[in-house]
């Protein structure tokens, strides 16, 4: 299920409402969606055309508000709510603002509200957009399932892929976002969508330390006792360059905060939820690894957008 708190654009107005999605974006299957399944060992997380092909042509990019996405690696009811007042609710509108300010892309105009009710187009936006699909490879390949076994090594040292696909958006959102880019005068669109993923972790050194890639540049080391075996839960944005015809051009992840098993829980083969908590603090938690300690959020944001659009100047 998908939960959009997004900004208002009306008369010149701005406000945040929050928007439930009633579709299960889990329905969406990869056949035809653009961009086919992609395995990666290794940052950066991204698959389909080249950047240059996005970014680099006489396309007018716009971009939709980001919306969480319940459910993408689990049960929505194992995800952090996302409701009025949530942890959720604050990092999206942190984060909107965010990538309204970056200029990469027009910010489509979307009345939502109309005469204090749920307008005819926020329904319609809210049938199954596409949903780029990105962690652990899962038993018998499919999104919410377990993840499947390593498959490289005892040690965890062998090759580890990674899958990134997308799935179709209905043909009610394709119909609604064509006729949103043809009347701002866009041909491409950015979307983009926090969710939850599950990542394995690897090992290096003779030492047997033990890390999560997360995204472009950021490795998250875990304490040395760590399970090889347990999922962790990682907080990420996921994003999708598509056309009108709501086909996938570009697809992306990079993740930016996990959730850390505990020992015991861990050697049990349990791993644990990323809840409330995490999120909040995940919005004022900064990469002391880069100049000037920026929030990890944004510098995930600047990558992904950045590597998607092909506005290299974005990247930290």
């Amino acid at each position: 299920m998908y939960s959009l708190n997004t900004h208002v654009r009306s008369l010149g107005t701005v406000a945040l409402v929050s928007l439930a999605f009633a579709a299960c974006a889990s329905t969406g299957a990869t056949f035809r969606s653009g961009v086919g399944d992609t395995f990666l060992e290794h940052p950066p997380w991204l698959a389909g055309a080249d950047a240059s092909l996005v970014g680099g042509d006489s396309a007018r990019l716009g971009h939709l508000p980001i919306a969480f996405q319940r459910g993408a690696s689990e049960s929505a009811n194992f995800d952090a709510a996302s409701g009025a007042g949530s942890a959720v609710e604050s990092i999206l509108a942190e984060m909107n603002a965010y990538l309204d300010s970056l200029g990469s892309a027009t910010a489509l105009t979307i009345r939502l509200v109309e005469g204090g009710r749920v307008s005819a187009v926020a329904h319609r936006a809210s049938t199954s957009p596409p949903d780029v699909q990105f962690g652990c490879l899962t038993e018998l390949g499919l999104p919410g399932n377990d993840c499947a076994e390593r498959g490289d090594s005892a040690l965890g040292r062998g090759r580890q892929h990674m899958r990134l696909a997308v799935g179709r958006p209905s043909p009610e959102w394709t119909a609604w976002v064509n006729e949103v880019m043809g009347a701002q005068g866009v041909s491409r669109t950015l979307v983009l969508t926090l969710e939850v993923g599950h990542y394995l972790p690897r090992q290096r050194g003779l030492r047997g330390a033990k890390e999560v890639e997360l995204g472009t540049g950021h490795t998250q080391s875990l304490p040395w006792l760590t399970s090889l075996e347990t999922p962790v839960a990682v907080l990420q944005l996921t994003g999708a360059i598509v056309g009108g015809d709501g086909r996938a051009i570009r697809i992306g992840a990079e993740g930016f905060a996990l959730r850390r098993t505990r020992l015991a829980v861990s050697a049990l083969g349990g791993a644990e939820l990323l809840g409330e908590e995490d999120v909040a603090e995940s919005r004022t938690a900064r990469r002391d690894d880069l100049p000037g300690r920026p929030l990890a959020w944004q510098v995930a944001m600047r990558h992904l957008v950045a590597n998607l659009t092909g506005r290299r100047e974005l990247a930290p």
